[in-house]
């Protein structure tokens, strides 16, 4: 049996935890390293940060970082720049979006993945319909 990495010490050190005890209610935004193993709910910024969500979190939020490492239960859209990693007993009812993602057996992922920077999703259009080509192979006559 293969041993996983311990997560916090792959993503450096951790400058901010807020403990399994935590209730945090609102818009928390970051930078650096943040464990969360309390519960959230509202909205989750952190441009430049990394979120290690342990495996006793429980968060109801929108979700932009840097980086993300999921053990926990997200209920709602997790989007990073750079990289999501889901371990069991992640579960996210939501969508994620990174350009990297990596799911271990064992985590759930109820909802979409998009492999992008979500800047490149937001606001792109989607592709017009391509026009039908006429059934004779003749252009039409307009």
């Amino acid at each position: 049996m293969k041993k996983r990495p311990d997560k916090e010490k792959q993503n450096g050190s951790i400058s901010t935890l807020i403990g399994v005890d935590a209730r945090i209610e609102g818009h928390l935004d970051f930078t650096g390293t943040l464990r969360l193993d309390g519960r959230l709910e509202g909205e989750m910024t952190g441009r430049d940060g990394v979120l290690i969500v342990g495996e006793k979190a429980q968060i109801k939020a929108d979700i932009n970082v840097h980086k993300a490492v999921i053990m926990g239960s997200i209920t709602g859209s997790v989007n990073a720049q750079d990289k999501i990693e889901l371990y069991p007993p992640a579960v996210i009812t939501g969508d994620i979006c990174a350009p990297m993602v990596t799911i271990e057996s064992g985590a759930v992922l109820n909802g979409k993945c998009i492999m992008q920077k979500p800047e490149e999703v937001k606001g792109k259009p989607s592709a017009p319909a391509a026009k039908p080509s006429p059934p004779s192979g003749k252009p039409d006559a307009q």
